[in-house]
Parts: C-alpha cells; structure tokens; sequence
C-alpha cells in the first residue's frame, strides 16, 4: 500500500500545545501540577478545600494558593488525596498558611508547574519522576525562610473531615536534611501513605505546631536573598523503606534533568499522534491526550510491591500495578483509545485488575490506591477485561479473566447488586432496590453482553448462553407507551408517576444513576438494532434521538445536579451516559445528524480555556471522546472492535502504532462549514460500511474523508 505523506517535522515539540489550565474552572476538576504519564505523583498547587469543589484541589477561579501537594485526581467528582502539603513562607508563621499570587506569574506545562507566592516573594518550581515529587523555591526577600510540611491536610468534604479523617500518622526527624512520615486516613476510601524528603541544604532548626500529634512540621533555613531550597519527596503505598527506595529515581539528579526527562516522556507519549491544524485545535487535541495518560496511576514500588485492597503488601510479577480505575467512565473511550495507542499498557492494566480480584474475590469498578470504593453502578473492569482479550492483547491470562468475570457476576460481592433478585426478575424492581434500579439493571445487561462474548471465544457455549440471555433484560423496562426505559414494579406494573425527566442522582435515589430517562434509554450499546426494532425502526429511532437534542435544555428534578452539564436539549455531554448517543444516529441510516451533533459538542463543550470543559474530565474519559471524535469515529460499543463513523476535525492526523504502523486520517475539503462527510476511502479503495475496525485500524494504512457542505449520505452498507 502507499503511506500518505505529510510535513511533519521530527524536532516539533508537543507540549507545547499542551494547556493544563483546560479543565480547572467551573466543573471540570483538572489540575494543573506536574505528573508524568502513569504515575504516582501528581505534585500541583490548592487553592481551598472541602466538598465536591475541591476533587483536584484546585480551582482557577481562585486567589489564593494554601501550599503543594503530592496527590491529586483528574476530573473526577469524588475527595480524597492531597497528600503531604508543603508551604514556603518567611518571617513569623501565620495564623493561616495562605498566599495570593499573580496570575501573570502562574506557568503550567507538562511536567512542570511554578507560581509567584505574594506573601513572600517566594517563586515556587514544581516537577516530578514517577514517584517522587521535586520541589525548588527561591525565597526572593532577606530574612529567615521556612517551609510548612502538613500531613493532617488533605482533601476532605469538610472542616470536621479534616480533624478526623487522618486515623494515624506522624513526622519524623530523620537527620539535619531528611525527614519521613506516614499516614492512614479514611475519605472515599481507607488507605496508607508513606513518604521521605531530603533537602538539599541543612535546616537550621524545626518545631511541631500542632505538638506531639508531630502532623504539623515547621522547617526553618537560613538563606540568603535570591536563596533556594529544595526537595526530593517519595512516596510510596507499602513503607517508609519503600520511599527511599523511590527516591533512588533522583538521587543525583538535579531539578534541571529531572524536570527534563519528565518532559521527554510526555513528548513520547503524545507524539504517538501528529496532527496538523490551527494551534487552538492542536492545543485541544494535545490537552485531551495528556489527560488521557494521567491515569491509571501504576502506585507500585519501583520493587513492583504495593498494598491490595486487603490492606496488606504483595508483589506484582511485571512490577506494576495500576488503580484510579474510574471505569464507569474510562471503558467507554479511554480504555478502546488504550488499545490502540498502548496496547501492551492496556494489557498491563487488565492483569493489575485480575491482581485485584485475586485478593478482593471481585472484579475492580472504582478503585483508588488499590482500595474499592463502589462509587459507582455496573461493573465495567468486565467490558475493558473482554475488549484486551477478542483484540489479542497480551499481559493476562484469558481462561483467569473468564473465571474472575463469571465469579463477579455471580456472587454478591457488589453492594449494589443482589444476582438472586436480578435472576428472579429480570430487572432490579423499584419497590425492592431503591436507588438506581434502572441504571443498574441496564450496565449489568451490558457487562453480561461482555461476558458472553469472551465466553464464546472460549466454547464455553453454556456460559455464551446463560449470559446472553441475562443480557436482554433490558427488554424488560422498556416502555413502548413512551419508548424509554421506566421503573418497574417486582409485581410488574410500572413506577408511578413517571418522572421521565428528573435527574436521579448517587445520594437522593431515584430510578437513574445522574440522569434522566431520555438520558438512559439509550444506554443498550450490546444491542442498538434491537433497541431501533423496539422503538419501530430507524425512523422512529431518529425522531426519537431528535427529540433528546431539541427538547428544552434544563435540568428537572430535587436534588444535586452538579453532574448534568453541558446540555444540547436533554444530551449531557458533561456525564457518561450519553457519550455514544451523537453516533447513534449513523446506525440509524442519517449520518449527517451524527456529524451535526459531533461537530456541535466538539467546538461547544471542548475549548482552549479553563472553563473549557463541560463537565468533571473523569479520568480521561471526557478527552478520550474528543480524541475519538476528531479521528471521525468512536466506539459505540466498546467491546465490538468497531468504530462508528461521525466526521473527522483536524485535516491530517498520523497515528503511530506498534511496530511503528501509521493509520494516517484525512479530512479533504474540510473547513468551517464542510463538516459533512461526502465519501470515504481506505487505502484507495471506496468504503461503505458505517464503521471501521480494530483489524483495519492496527494494520495501518489510509483513511480518507472527503468532506462537503452539504448533509450528504455516504453510501455505508
């Protein structure tokens, strides 16, 4: 085949076209400190505390910065970490540890984070290695200088969740330049934390100021004007020894390389994909692939040892082992984008999970430092688990990936699944399951699609069957009166009144999981010709998703709202549920309604500035979307190895793939106002299937969109 060609140059650099601030206003909960891909510290800077506005710890419409600290999630709409604050300052302590600064002097990029504390004068310079987090100030003023190291603070629901969260754990003095420290908390979930920091100059002197709790450390230096102090500090899941162990990544490295080398494995990473377009749109699509490789975060040792969700140490074998699974999220893009610009990762990441049940006798389904939340519904491990094994992903064990899927699907582990009443039914009854029947029962259908087909690639015919059939009770709450799916009855009648459009949400009930029913009836991604054939076929189907696009954009309903955002009608590109729904309409037979839509969420709900989110990132899968959407496709199905077509949105893109293949994408014509996909060739030849696939996408080769400006109908088949 001939490979397109484009001019890219080999010494362009990508991060600079990355901007950490996307994301860090409104209800977007990015952070904007320096992280490497996949690793364990993500070292940034707080500007508050307490509840569902501090997830990151940060927030651009903030003045204040209240110190640094070394772990921090990305997008997502649960508190915890923030762990080990630091706090630069000179002169007599304050009542509060506090500073303004300016935003003139604030700079973000990968791998490196520094800001001009006001209070002092103090410019702080942050940057990282995988686990171990850099720290260099320069104390601008004369006078003593002293830095506040806190590991009672950390990211809490409130003032009283601070006094208590922290269960056990002290500072220790270890020499003239190094201290250590642990910690065991309780926030979203129960875990244990270990660090050791080594400056590189003396302190002069030290006091606790919280006494012999020794949570609060002052650390005085004697420095002169323009003096800088610095300091190395690993952390580490299993032991203070672990720490050190992690701080051998720095040792003998100046901030200047490490700083560098973090910045190298970013351009690695994002230079997977080279695209060409205005700096606005690469900033966008860059943006969207860093945050895509924040997470899963590997928190083993550099030993490969780490602490399960049983509390207690083990090995891994490959001397990894990744968590912050925010898989309600990420197994609808981030995880398929894995598969094609990580695989090997990928498969890493599945045997990290099947470690986890291992020892939790459960597949994984939110997980933070090794530990289970149940923060959310379904089990969604079992579709990423299914999508690395029927793409030939290596790393894991299928037949043990089978067993572990059949087991959690099974055995009541899950607090929010009852399999008995689940089997009795076929629906989790309202009257009987009183939150989230509805959503629940619809995901449960679909990881039960998932393990009927990893159970057919297998022969297990009995388990092909078994789980084929629980994955059509969907069925069972389908209205045909208002072609939604509704709150049943166990007596079987349906739920009265009908709050169709009422936004349930995790803490108040409700039948739907942060949603409506015109937001859920479409989640049946096993099944979309048998959802159009039970709304009356493609027509009705589309009026239908019509409906949803247009209907008036608010949100209905008691209680929180905080994740339905970013609404086109009752779509909520700001929450999961509806991220395939805009491609729905190209199975449909109208594709031009899905490059309408795709184009619309894109340029809308994607933007280069801090509020340029419509919602919580949630781990990467927010950016996922618009990496798959710019492509011009996205996986509908996450587990089908298909690829539903929309429209492409940056001219030329040139995918590097293992064994250095290229998938190199086209859009010609493209412009502002050709956003309708005319025709489609791969590899020179006319292609007329409404997707493509996994198959053709690693094989490498040629996609070419030719676009128009007219809603035109490609001739798919």
């Amino acid at each position: 085949m001939t490979l397109l060609s484009f001019n890219y140059s080999n010494a362009q650099s990508y991060t600079k076209y990355v901007n950490p601030f996307i994301g860090t206003a409104e209800t977007g909960h990015t952070f904007p400190g320096a992280t490497v891909p996949f690793g364990m510290v993500q070292l940034s800077p707080e500007t508050g505390n307490f509840g569902w506005d501090y997830c990151s710890g940060y927030r651009y419409e903030d003045s204040v910065i209240t110190g640094f600290a070394h772990t921090h999630l990305n997008g997502t709409g649960g508190v915890d970490l923030g762990d080990v604050l630091f706090f630069p300052f000179q002169g007599k302590a304050p009542a509060n540890f506090v500073s303004g600064f300016s935003r003139s002097t604030e700079k973000a990029s990968p791998g490196y984070y520094t800001v001009v504390l006001n209070r002092d004068n103090i410019k702080a310079e942050l940057t990282v290695s995988p686990h171990t987090g850099l720290h260099r100030y320069t104390f601008n003023n004369k006078g003593d200088s002293h830095i506040l190291v806190d590991i009672q603070s950390s990211l809490v629901d409130s003032k009283e969740e601070l006094e208590s969260h922290l269960l056990d754990g002290s500072i220790t003095i270890n020499s003239n330049n190094s201290i250590s420290g642990y910690t065991s908390t309780s926030v979203w979930v129960d875990r244990k934390m270990f660090f050791t920091a080594i400056f590189n100059k003396p302190f002069t002197g030290y006091h606790f100021i919280d006494g012999k709790n020794k949570r609060r450390l002052i650390l005085d230096f004697d420095n002169k004007a323009g003096g800088q102090v610095e300091a190395k500090v690993a952390i580490s899941a299993v032991s203070i020894e672990g720490a050190k162990l992690n701080l051998s990544e720095t040792i003998n490295k100046s901030f200047e390389i490490v700083k560098s080398e973090t910045v190298q494995a970013w351009e690695n990473r994002l230079s997977i994909i080279k695209a060409e377009g205005t700096d606005d749109e690469k900033t966008n699509l860059y943006t969207s692939l860093y945050r895509l490789f924040i997470q899963p975060n590997n928190i083993a040792d550099i030993d490969g040892k780490y602490r399960g969700a049983d509390g207690k140490v083990h090995q891994s074998a490959d001397k990894v082992f990744y968590s912050t699974f925010s898989l309600w999220d990420t197994y609808r893009a981030a995880h398929p984008m894995y598969t094609i610009l990580c695989p090997n990762r990928d498969g890493q990441m599945v045997e990290s999970m099947l470690q986890h049940f291992d020892i939790a006798k459960a597949l994984p389904i939110w997980t933070l430092w090794g530990k289970e939340s149940y923060a959310m519904i379904g089990n969604h491990s079992i579709p990423v688990i299914v999508d690395a094994s029927l793409k030939g992903i290596k790393g894991f064990d299928k037949e043990k990936a089978f067993a572990a899927i059949k087991k959690t699907l099974t055995t009541n582990v899950n607090p929010k699944y009852d399999w008995r009443i689940y089997m009795r039914y076929g629906y989790l009854p309202s009257d009987i399951v009183k939150r989230e029947a509805v959503s629940r029962t619809l995901e449960a259908a679909y990881d039960d699609w998932c393990a009927a087909q990893l159970a057919k690639a297998l022969h297990k015919q009995i388990d092909y069957a078994y789980f084929t059939r629980r994955s059509k009770f969907y069925v069972n709450l389908f209205d045909k009166s208002t072609n939604l799916m509704r709150g049943k009855l166990a007596n079987g009648k349906w739920v009265e009144p009908f709050a169709h459009l009422d936004s349930g949400q995790l803490a108040i009930g409700g039948d739907y999981t942060e949603g409506n029913a015109w937001q859920y009836v479409w989640q049946v991604q096993h099944d979309i010709p048998g959802l159009i054939k039970l709304m009356g076929g493609n027509k009705a189907f589309s009026d239908k998703l019509d409906s949803l696009f247009t209907m008036p954009a608010k949100v209905f309903g008691k209680g929180s709202t905080l994740d339905v955002t970013g609404l086109i009608g009752q779509y909520a590109h700001g929450n999961e549920p509806v991220h395939h729904v805009a491609y729905l309409y190209t199975l449909a037979g109208n594709p031009a309604k899905t490059q309408q839509y795709a184009r619309q969420v894109h340029e809308q709900f994607y933007q280069n500035k801090p509020n340029g989110l419509s919602g919580n990132d949630d781990c990467g899968q927010m950016s996922a979307w618009d990496i798959f959407t710019t492509m011009g496709f996205y996986p509908v199905n996450p587990v089908d190895g298909k690829f539903v077509f929309g429209a492409p949105q940056m001219r030329n893109m040139d995918i590097t793939l293992p064994n250095n293949r290229h998938f190199i994408i086209q859009a010609v014509n493209l412009s502002q106002a050709n956003k309708y996909v005319e025709s489609i060739s791969l590899n020179g030849r006319i292609y007329t299937k409404p997707y493509i696939t996994y198959k053709d996408i690693m094989s490498g080769g040629n996609l070419v969109f030719t676009m128009t400006d007219k809603p035109a109908a490609p001739n798919f088949q």
